[in-house]
């Protein structure tokens, strides 16, 4: 599937850092990705039955960040995307809205495409939509049944926790938490017939009206998680260097992803580190599709410039809540407005000693608010460099994203 168009990278003299973050299943920062070579990422996208909203923005923003500060320190980076074409959340809202599931999902995308464009956040290699791949995600549900890790259920095919040794090790979550958070996400936990609470659905049979798929499993389509995992496999292969996603994804997406693959493989981990950001609020309440709580995107760049709203991204640190207000609009056009006066000038203070120090803070678990007053830091100072506003411009492109 198409992704869209892709932001030019200044060159930075010198290389960035080892990057380090915290690493959700290990409970603790630690470098992420390879020492030498390619970088491989897979991130999870979004289910396309609205358009791009602020939490949204957070997630990707703050994985465009691990993707520049790989690539400042000399890595390719070998980034993947989905794009969760077909699932019940977008058949409820195209039905809702008397519309074909198909052409809805096919607007939202390019809607969302174009947000991520006009935030320079640098496309995946593959930009892969679940339809595009059912016949690889039947094959890895036939395997995982050939293993005996699944088992059918009215013509449904569950995963069963008890295949799956390492359940539970991402998230470090109790059984209680599972159970909780997995009806509030969209599990059947008290569905009559399965072996346990926690199985989740890898197949669902064809219903009456809904889209279905040929299969060696027998006509229908993916349930959820399975996606990804077949997704992540196909185009990066066991052992990747990073999953990440929004923390709301640690249980049950994330956890069931990694479990899939384990028991697929046999290789463990799934991914060697997994990462998440924050949620985004509005008047208190977690920025939801659900609750309808939204700041989308494409109607906020209506009013601000999109360097400002990724600049508000990158003013609270990436694993932090916080809530979004527009006084946050107003400072970050104010901090824009400053930085571009300040690159406009003939001459400016020493830039390296700033170049070192955004490396830094954002090798040490991508702490963008120490990056950003370091450039603030350079804005406010005097200097008779003449090459010192072209570093700091292109220093901000590079590593923030931030076009000046």
């Amino acid at each position: 599937m198409r992704s869209w168009s892709a932001p030019k990278l200044p060159h930075l003299p010198g290389a960035g850092r080892r990057l380090r973050l915290f690493d959700t299943a290990a409970r603790e920062t630690r470098p992420v990705g390879p020492g030498e070579g390619e970088a491989r990422m897979y991130v999870c996208g979004v289910t396309p039955y609205d358009a791009t909203h602020l939490g949204h923005a957070n997630t990707y923003v703050t994985f465009d960040l691990v993707n520049r500060v790989w690539r400042d320190a000399g890595h390719p980076v070998h980034y993947v995307q989905n794009a969760t074409d077909v699932d019940d959340p977008l058949l409820e809202r195209a039905e809702r809205d008397g519309v074909d599931w198909r052409d809805l999902a096919a607007g939202e995308t390019d809607k969302y495409r174009a947000d991520m464009a006009a935030l320079r956040v640098i496309p995946p290699r593959e930009y892969v939509a679940v339809t595009e791949v059912i016949d690889q995600i039947a094959e890895l549900v036939v395997r995982l049944r050939e293993k005996g890790a699944a088992y059918d259920l009215d013509g449904d095919v569950y995963f069963s926790v008890a295949a799956a040794p390492k359940f539970g090790a991402v998230s470090g979550y109790s059984e209680a938490e599972m159970l909780d958070l997995f009806a509030e996400r969209g599990g059947d936990p008290d569905r009559p017939g399965k072996r346990n609470r926690l199985d989740w659905l890898l197949w669902r049979a064809e219903r009456p009206g809904e889209p279905s798929w040929p299969s060696p499993l027998g006509p229908g389509r993916p349930g959820w998680h399975i996606e990804c995992t077949a997704i992540a496999l196909n185009n990066l292969g066991p052992g990747f260097d990073l999953m990440g996603g929004g923390s709301d994804l640690i249980f049950p997406h994330h956890e069931m992803g990694a479990s899939e693959g384990h028991v697929a493989t046999g290789e463990w981990p799934f991914a060697k580190g997994v990462a998440h950001s924050g949620m985004v609020a509005l008047d208190g309440e977690k920025m939801s599709k659900s609750r309808g709580n939204l700041v989308f995107v494409s109607a906020l760049r209506n009013d601000l410039d999109p360097m400002a709203i990724r600049l508000a991204l990158l003013s609270h640190h990436y694993r932090a809540d916080w809530e979004w207000t527009p006084a946050l609009g107003r400072a970050a056009t104010e901090r824009l407005e400053r930085w571009r006066a300040a690159v406009a000038r003939d001459r400016g203070p020493d830039a390296l000693p700033s170049l070192a120090q955004v490396r830094d803070r954002l090798a040490d678990d991508l702490d963008t608010v120490a990056a950003l007053a370091a450039v603030d830091a350079w804005a406010a100072a005097d200097g008779d460099d003449p090459d010192a506003p072209a570093l700091v411009r292109d220093l901000v492109d590079a590593l923030l994203g931030i076009a000046l």
